[in-house]
């Protein structure tokens, strides 16, 4: 169902155990033959799948407006980064190196060998980027891949993978499993021949993946939930930071894990950010997301729209919000919640949705502390002119990934991830490929 007008996009099967279970085994006897391909040629035929993608760009974008309601602008820039994640993983098969360690009496050596088949597990808020960022270096590291989209948002991982088919990666090194986390995500965890999972999705959710897989004693990545801080110090530019707060929360609708949901202010400007902030909230444009002009579309369901808004009850203190569609659809409008203590619901818990808190703060170990105050730690920003303080800020908050002076999280020749409950290992960047691979330790004597 779309989540734009409510009407159906698409009617797809999903798969049962059985089916789950070919597809595995269909991956296991592909493996042999796709980790002996010759690095060069896995890297053209990754290189090919790029341009496969690069000639969608537009198909694929489309679906996901009717499919996930993201505005066409990111739409195209979530299927670009599919392209990119595919051509920079292109250039890993003939750099994946091990190492020749001086030892005596002999020659060791070191080989980064493919793990088997890999299972991931993508989310519904950001089908296309996750789906490439977890089955285009493992495949490049020489592992096949069945791939399990969410269940509201299948359209863009299936059209992704005739694609890469027509670019001539065998079917049985990359399939993608429409289904059930219940039976597909979860066979992944419980079948011995899948030998990794990468999740993406809720903490909740990932401590279960992370347990299941602890039985079998098998390799896990998790991205989890978030609850980032975007820290402004009295010393920085206000209007520019001002500015840029809405997209950093509002993006998606909020629904985003890197989402800078709680904003810090030093109490001392306070009052004259939230003065510069009310304009830029109150014109975020938030309407049909096709439209080449929209910054913000709809909550992907009902359900989630009625979670957001149990944050926002009657006497919440709104202090101001923007405005979004009546009628179908799953709209909620930009909402800005002030002032908001750090141990409300609305300061701690992840709400997913397009609601931003803001909490004053006194001085830098105040304002550290309290980004500081929560299980979560995947991303965050911080704005100040002072490189001292920027450095000390960033190594100081316990996250993973953070951004000065502007609200970067994910590049992807740069690695991502969490810390403490927002996940465990790195995606993206050279970092991945150690998380697709093993260290096989060779030694040869040479002594007589």
């Amino acid at each position: 169902m779309s989540p734009v007008d409510e009407t159906v996009v698409a009617e797809i099967d999903l798969l049962d155990e059985p089916a789950v279970d070919e597809a595995i085994a269909r991956a296991a006897r592909s493996h042999a033959e796709w980790a002996a391909v010759a690095p060069g040629d896995r890297a053209r035929l990754l290189r090919r799948a790029a341009e496969a993608v690069d000639g969608a760009i537009e198909e694929l974008a489309m679906l996901e407006v009717r499919n996930a309601g993201h505005t066409i602008s990111n739409a195209r820039f979530e299927a670009g980064n599919v392209r990119d994640v595919l051509m920079y993983y292109a250039g890993a098969p003939e750099r994946h190196f091990g190492r020749q360690i001086p030892v005596p009496g002999g020659v060791d050596v070191t080989f980064r060998e493919p793990l088997g088949v890999v299972g991931v597990i993508v989310p519904w808020n950001f089908p296309m980027p996750i789906a490439s960022w977890g089955f285009a270096p493992a495949l490049a590291a020489g592992n096949c891949v069945v791939l399990k989209p969410a269940e509201l948002t299948p359209l863009t991982a299936m059209r992704i993978a005739e694609l890469c088919h027509e670019a001539g990666i065998p079917e049985g090194v990359f399939q993608v499993l429409p289904g059930k986390g219940s039976v597909v995500g979860w066979r992944f965890v419980t079948h011995e021949q899948v030998r990794k999972v990468c999740f993406t999705g809720s903490t909740e959710v990932g401590r279960k993946v992370m347990a299941g897989c602890a039985e079998q004693v098998k390799r896990v990545t998790l991205e989890l939930g978030g609850k980032s801080a975007n820290i402004v110090f009295a010393d920085c530019d206000l209007e520019q930071a001002a500015a840029t707060a809405p997209s950093a929360v509002f993006d998606n609708a909020g629904q985003d894990c890197c989402a800078r949901s709680r904003l810090l202010v030093e109490r001392s400007v306070h009052d004259r950010f939230l003065e510069l902030l009310e304009p830029a909230v109150t014109s975020f444009r938030v309407k049909d997301p096709a439209e080449p002009d929209a910054e913000m579309g709809p909550l992907i369901s009902a359900a989630r729209r009625e979670a957001v808004a149990a944050y926002v009850p009657d006497g919440a203190p709104v202090a101001f919000r923007g405005k979004a569609p009546t009628g179908p659809g799953f709209w909620f409008p930009p909402t800005v919640l002030d002032p908001v203590t750090p141990d409300a619901p609305a300061a701690r818990e992840e709400i997913f949705g397009p609601v931003l808190t803001v909490i004053p703060f006194e001085d830098e170990a105040d304002a550290i502390r309290i980004a500081n105050d929560t299980s979560y730690g995947l991303s965050g920003s911080i704005w100040t002119s002072d490189v001292g303080r920027a450095f000390r800020v960033a190594r100081a908050v316990e996250t993973g990934t953070l951004s000065v002076n502007s609200h970067s999280s994910v590049r992807y020749w740069t690695p991502f991830g969490g810390m403490k409950q927002s996940g465990l290992g790195r995606e993206l960047g050279p970092d991945a490929l150690d998380g697709f691979s093993e260290v096989k330790n060779v030694f040869i004597r040479t002594l007589e």
